[in-house]
């Protein structure tokens, strides 16, 4: 495991009136804290703080050269407390319902200024890690330059809540708990397209499917490196994500977040529906002039933020140049 890094934040009183001590790990890449412009990396549900390097599940994305450059910029990410990646799994949650995504943004931003950082080049983050980054965004409305939410959206709809509230009741009352929401999970994360395209009804052997086979995979592989109090709690997160909770409406919650907005959306999503931000990029237009939008045509649906990497690029290249094009400028003004 990469070197990680530890806060402790005290009395931190949650959204359901808990009061706990959480130690929240994180990793660096990159440049050194406060030498470059800060980017914050959230992962998604199984994911974890290790982004780049060995095991970096966003190398193709983020490190030496690449799309985001880790020669100029530095990337901040932290574990979502209780992912099990730091083994403090159980520290401070007795009870996952007791937390939100608010909550965890909440958490990030005690743990940002404890590291005395004054401003985000941007946030990033796909599924529930580009929840948490609205969640963010709403709490510090001044904090972050570019606000990146991929495959994701500012709140659960319907859709995914019922998803959520399955998935609970296969972890709670499954006896292979985690085999079995992961591979119930797995075929929300592609589309029916995506598995003919992949099987074509193809078969392991006269008895088995080869999407039997893979879906059986993808749960013992999670199976074998996750704990079913981790998928729990992510799954609860998941299901919480709502920046106008206890607020007002969506529009005058998010025409006060200052940032640039990148909403990267997916044509085939089948689990944060393409038309929802796309809805919430028509109605933030008329009031925010510095909101974008882009679609990721892929037949590969919620999963296509981590499949279709040259498109993905495309959209993000521009922002990430942004900052080296200011920094030359300032550069060649000081020559």
């Amino acid at each position: 495991m990469a070197h990680l890094h530890y806060i402790t934040l005290t009395n931190y009183v949650t959204e359901s009136g808990k009061t706990i001590n959480p130690k929240l790990s994180y990793q660096t890449f990159g440049k050194a804290l406060h030498s470059a412009p800060i980017i914050l990396v959230n992962h998604a549900l199984t994911g974890n703080s290790n982004v780049v390097g060995e095991d970096g599940w966003w190398n193709d994305i983020i490190g030496d050269d690449k799309c985001i450059d880790t020669n100029d910029y530095t990337i901040l990410a932290f574990n979502i407390l209780g992912n099990g990646y730091d083994n403090i799994a159980d520290n401070c949650i007795e009870n996952y319902k007791d937390f939100t995504a608010r909550d965890i943004a909440k958490l990030f931003a005690l743990a940002i200024e404890q590291l005395e950082i004054e401003n985000l080049f941007a946030v990033i983050g796909g599924s529930v890690g580009g929840g948490i980054a609205w969640e963010l965004a709403a709490l510090k409305p001044q904090l972050i330059q570019h606000l990146i939410p991929i495959a994701t959206d500012w709140k659960s709809t319907d859709w995914v809540i019922a998803n959520c509230h399955i998935q609970d009741a296969i972890l709670n009352n499954s006896s292979q708990p985690l085999v079995d929401a992961r591979m119930h999970a797995m075929t929300l994360y592609r589309t029916p397209e995506s598995l003919t395209q992949k099987f074509e009804r193809t078969k392991k052997n006269d008895a088995l499917y080869n999407i039997e086979s893979w879906l059986s995979y993808h749960g013992n592989a999670l199976d074998n490196r996750f704990q079913v109090a981790a998928y729990k709690l992510m799954n609860q997160i998941l299901r919480t994500i709502d920046i106008t909770r206890n607020r007002t409406d969506f529009l005058e919650v998010a025409s006060n977040i200052e940032s640039d907005i990148h909403i990267i959306t997916i044509n085939s999503d089948l689990f944060f529906k393409a038309d929802e931000n796309w809805n919430t990029y028509v109605d933030l237009k008329g009031v925010k002039d510095n909101v974008h939008i882009h679609e990721i045509k892929s037949v590969h649906g919620h999963d296509a933020f981590l499949i279709e990497f040259d498109q993905l690029a495309r959209f993000l290249k521009p922002i990430f140049s942004t900052a080296l094009k200011s920094k030359d400028k300032l550069v060649q003004q000081v020559a």
